[in-house]
């Protein structure tokens, strides 16, 4: 009696459809490398004609930011401070609320209140950005920053309000990571706490957090990715006006609003103005860069892996 070892019909047509299904799926993840490396040269080309014309050393050696005027100064550290304030003060917003939303729907809410606050983080996380600057500009800015916040006069623009306004933005990306990182972690951990006879408190806060933490942080610098490269809530709500000011009830520019403020202007093409949109560009991945492998490295220190 012969055995064929030859795949039939049915079993050739799966085998088929699995290679095409492999190969389509490997096409994507190598068209995302290609658009990434595109997006680099794009990016670091202009931003090397540029310091062929400016000095590196007054780029980083200087604070006075004015590359759209006559005459010309670049020192970019002003357009840093404002975007670190502005992911500072995000991040002080953020990471309380979220971290606290994630606990109570991990932990606490029953299935109503989850079915009823889950969907509201989501609405949340799909506003525009345009609205949430305008709310900072009409809202924030006139009603919360300039009647409570003591240090100085608080203008039409403050980086506060585009501060607290982007918190507000990310808040749903860290409430809902950190909650997925919760949620993941196994049953057995929790019911083996109570087991020992602690309470829901101290399950979550000795328990569930530590077992999450490589997800819950992983989910923090991804929002200050966020917060960092912001620019619609930067240009309406923070201002224009580049300043090394340690005062965030003042006005103040950030890198991504320096970029969404000067790329709708009139640079001609080649020029030194608008090669330093790309100049400034170019450092903003490089920070969300480092961002990245730091949480990369972080992920994996503190990995948790469960049968």
């Amino acid at each position: 009696m012969t055995i064929s070892l030859m795949p039939r019909g049915g079993m050739r047509r799966r085998l088929v459809a699995e290679k095409v299904i492999k190969g389509a799926l490997a096409l994507m993840a190598g068209a995302t490398v290609v658009v990434s490396v595109l997006i680099v040269l794009a990016l670091f080309r202009p931003a090397i004609a540029f310091f062929q014309d400016v000095d590196i050393a007054e780029f980083f050696g200087s604070v006075d930011w004015k590359p759209l005027f006559k005459p010309a100064h670049f020192g970019v550290w002003s357009i840093v401070i404002g975007s670190l304030w502005v992911a500072a003060i995000a991040m002080v917003v953020a990471i309380p609320l979220g971290l606290g939303a994630a606990f109570y729907l991990s932990e606490y809410a029953s299935s109503r209140a989850r079915t009823i606050i889950k969907p509201i983080l989501e609405v949340l996380a799909g506003i525009p950005t345009v609205v949430f600057g305008f709310f900072a500009l009409n809202f924030v800015n006139p009603n919360l920053v300039k009647k409570l916040w003591p240090v100085g006069d608080v203008g039409t623009y403050s980086v506060l309000a585009a501060g607290l306004v982007t918190g507000i933005m990310i808040l749903p990306t860290v409430a809902s990571l950190a909650e997925d990182a919760m949620n993941s972690v196994p049953s057995a951990l929790r019911e083996g706490a109570f087991a020992l006879g602690s309470n829901k408190r101290e399950v979550s806060t000795s328990v569930v957090f530590p077992a999450a933490l490589s997800g819950i942080v992983a989910a923090i610098v991804l929002a200050a990715s966020r917060a960092i490269g912001e620019t619609t809530i930067a240009v309406l709500a923070a201002g224009s006006k580049a300043q090394l000011s340690f005062n965030p009830g003042e006005e103040g520019q950030t890198m991504a609003g320096f970029i969404g403020f000067a790329g709708i202007g009139d640079q001609p093409t080649g020029s030194v103005g608008y090669q330093s949109i790309f100049a400034v560009g170019a450092l903003l991945f490089v920070f969300t860069l480092v961002l990245n492998i730091i949480s990369i490295r972080v992920v994996r220190k503190f990995r948790e892996v469960y049968d």
